[in-house]
């Protein structure tokens, strides 16, 4: 399968510009860019389709240029409903040099990773609306869906002038570097066309640009995006396992896609897996399968067999086999406490730190075996927990019943 046709087969383009774009990916050895602004020091996951199609290409011998926003950034893509908060330059720069180490591992180093407030900069007021704004029409930018949806409450005019930067930026790398192609999440063609207008206004040639249909879950909402928590593609503020638990979790109508977007295995070996997968769904191995190999892909084989050690210990209740790191990792999310006696007898310990409402109850989840501490059921009521039970010197962790669990750190 040649690579236009398996990007297709993926379920990844969407919109197309260009006549040839099939033969330029397919028999050409061209240079694309796609771009994203530095709104947090991290890309989280919802970044990941365009960022893992990118790589795709890279694959195939295409050269990827990221652009990260330095001066769009400072703006703000205009949001559905409202505009972005505006962030300072020093943050944006933070934020840059995150995003710029991220690629470079992800990449390997084949990633040229460019800032667009080096060239924007150089611009005063009147040169930009005599070089670009000349260009392009008032009634062109009012029909962009990211312009005209703003209209009935309003959009500030730093705003309306994010198309215009975007669009130069396409022009300027297309000058600069012999970059022909843009490619971006469906969001974008607003922003993309604007480029693409802007090139063969002022050069005379075309160029080339596909997007990507944004990724959804079985509810329509974006992938990967919650309520103030974002997944960061950053492992120290996401970690492997936290993902893998995120994407375990897929619905069954949504997971083959998601193997196809998010996995280098090949055509052949989807299928492969779906045909598994539907002999037995309730063993869920096609999620397990996406879990690993995106964790697998993104931060090495290393952390994806970490997420499956976790998540195996927790469903079996063998959680004294964890490591200290593991246990930080898989138990982020419960309820911690620090243990402030050096000892103390099981029911009070249960009471003392809010795993029972009272003493009798406590002392009726010992009896009936509820209560298992670091994997191991307990049933003795003149149990004393001191530091000798801690799992690496620190942690003791709490099991009521199948699923409650508790992380006590001395």
């Amino acid at each position: 399968m040649k690579l236009y046709d398996e990007l297709k087969w993926r379920g990844l383009i969407k919109d197309v510009a260009g006549d040839d774009i099939e033969k330029k990916l397919n028999e050409e050895k061209i240079t694309f860019y796609w771009g994203t602004d530095p709104t947090a020091d991290s890309l989280h996951i919802g970044h990941y389709s365009s960022l893992i199609t990118a790589k795709r290409l890279a694959n195939a011998g295409h050269h990827p240029i990221l652009l990260v926003g330095g001066a769009t950034g400072l703006i703000g893509d205009p949001r559905p409903t409202a505009e972005r908060e505006v962030i300072s330059v020093e943050e944006v720069q933070k934020n840059l040099e995150g995003i710029r180490a991220q690629i470079d591992r992800i990449f390997e180093g084949r990633a040229e990773v460019v800032n667009n407030y080096d060239w924007i900069k150089k611009f005063d007021f009147i040169t930009f609306l005599r070089d670009v704004g000349k260009y392009i029409n008032v009634n062109y930018m009012l029909s962009k869906d990211i312009i005209s949806r703003r209209l009935e409450t309003g959009i500030t005019f730093a705003e309306f002038s994010y198309t215009l930067i975007q669009g130069y930026d396409f022009l300027h790398l297309f000058e600069t570097k012999n970059c022909i192609m843009q490619a971006e999440g469906s969001d974008q063609w607003g922003n993309i066309t604007t480029g693409l207008e802007l090139i063969k206004k002022k050069t005379g040639k075309d160029a080339y640009a596909f997007t990507m249909p944004l990724v959804l879950d079985a509810n329509g909402n974006k992938f990967g995006k919650s309520e103030g928590n974002a997944l960061w593609l950053d492992i120290h503020k996401t970690s492997g396992y936290e993902l893998y638990q995120y994407l375990i979790n897929s619905d069954d109508k949504m997971v083959e896609s998601y193997l196809k977007i998010f996995t280098f295995l090949s055509p052949e070996e989807i299928m492969e897996v779906m045909r598994k997968h539907e002999e037995v769904p309730e063993k869920r191995i096609a999620q397990k399968t996406l879990a690993y190999e995106f964790i697998k892909d993104l931060h090495g084989k290393e952390e994806a067999d970490k997420a499956v050690r976790i998540s195996e210990a927790l469903f079996s209740g063998n959680v004294g086999a964890l490591s200290g790191s593991e246990i930080e990792d898989g138990f982020k999310s419960v309820p911690n406490f620090t243990i402030d006696k050096e000892e103390e007898n099981i029911v009070d310990f249960l009471v003392h730190y809010g795993m029972a409402s009272s003493k009798r109850e406590a002392r009726e989840f010992v009896t009936n075996r509820s209560i298992s501490i670091n994997g191991e059921k307990i049933d003795d009521l003149n149990l004393t927990i001191t530091k000798s039970h801690a799992i690496d010197d620190k942690f003791i962790i709490v099991r009521r019943g199948k699923k409650k669990y508790h992380l006590g750190r001395f």
